[in-house]
């Protein structure tokens, strides 16, 4: 064979270097089992000869599948939104799926752009770690055909699955394990409350320390939830009166929890005994944090494994012409007590 390689080769110019029709190079991509041995070696020389590259966008829009999904978190850098794109990637890779993946950096109007642009790129469907209301768009967004998933808060709307932790739950072990061990002035690290983990996890606290009129909670909002935004906090504790601090902060998660037990100890306040630190999310690194952190957490490397089966469920739902199946997948937490919250001596 002898042609010579054009800048754009298509299915015509592979056609006619193997000597075949442009329907049988059609079957050989897409029913290779309907072309003949004979025929599928000069198809296949021709595409090697000429460089020829399967246009896989407009087999997309002949089959209306793409067997790619878009993931968009606020961070994909943090440990737990990271997880969750582990999950995604592992248990798509296994149904023949690719994964886009993108950061919002927490940014509200990015989100949104990034759904259009997931969108325009005619993606499957599309699971969302959003800190914003965003169900409306989810929606108009499923009425023309493409499916998604919330992942990390429970979605509002009966229509819209989700995958999320039952963060109230989670905030009254936290307030509960506190109060047990001793704790009575308790600092909550978190925001802003806009979002509504924060807010739940926040609410879990009180409802925890509310039954016990000698508990107080001192609110410390913190914008970013970075170990930077921790490390101001225990600059901040660390340099009041020991009388005017709290003897417990329960941080809205891990980050800022081991920011706040660095800057506490670097300035000589010591965790437990003056300053008990409790974390959410359980990241992989909070049992190896400079003092072993207590941390809550909901079985997070299933999250994005659960959130892939939600959506594969709804696409697979939408390309048979029957009703989608809706779940809300909600995850039971589990508190993990370590020494940064030990039990003060003589509690009983």
């Amino acid at each position: 064979m002898t042609a010579a390689r054009t800048a754009r080769v298509g299915v015509r110019e592979v056609a006619a270097e193997a000597h075949v029709s442009i329907g049988t190079v059609s079957h050989y991509l897409n029913a290779p089992e309907r072309v003949s041995e004979e025929k599928r070696k000069r198809i296949q020389a021709a595409i090697e000869a000429l460089g020829f590259v399967r246009n896989s966008a407009a087999g997309q829009l002949r089959n209306g599948r793409s067997h790619i999904i878009g993931y968009v978190a606020p961070e994909v850098s943090t440990p737990y939104f990271g997880l969750v794109a582990e999950g995604v990637e592992s248990r798509a890779s296994a149904a023949g799926y690719s994964v886009l993946i993108a950061s919002s950096h927490g940014n509200a109007q990015r989100e949104l752009d990034l759904i259009a642009m997931f969108e325009e790129q005619r993606v499957d469907g599309l699971i969302v770690a959003t800190r914003h209301e965003i169900e409306e768009q989810l929606a108009q967004m499923r009425a023309r055909g493409i499916p998604s998933v919330m992942v990390s808060r429970q979605a509002r709307a009966a229509e819209q699955p989700s995958v999320s932790v039952d963060d109230r739950r989670g905030g009254f072990l936290v307030g509960e394990h506190l109060w047990q061990s001793g704790r009575r002035r308790i600092a909550f690290a978190g925001g802003p409350f806009t979002i509504r983990q924060v807010t739940d996890r926040f609410t879990g606290l009180q409802d925890a320390l509310s039954p016990h009129g000698t508990a107080s909670i001192e609110v410390i909002e913190c914008v970013d939830r970075s170990i930077d935004d921790g490390v101001r906090i225990g600059a901040m504790l660390a340099a009041r009166e020991s009388a005017h601090r709290p003897d417990a902060l329960f941080a809205v998660n891990d980050m800022i929890a081991m920011g706040v037990m660095q800057a506490l100890i670097e300035r000589g306040v010591r965790v437990p005994e003056d300053i008990a630190v409790v974390g959410y999310d359980d990241v992989p690194v909070a049992a190896a944090s400079i003092v072993p952190l207590t941390s809550v957490r909901a079985t997070r490397d299933t999250h994005g494994e659960a959130a892939f089966e939600l959506l594969l469920d709804a696409i697979e739902a939408r390309d048979s012409s029957q009703p989608p199946p809706v779940r809300h997948l909600v995850f039971e937490p589990a508190l993990h007590v370590r020494a940064s919250s030990a039990e003060r001596p003589g509690v009983t």
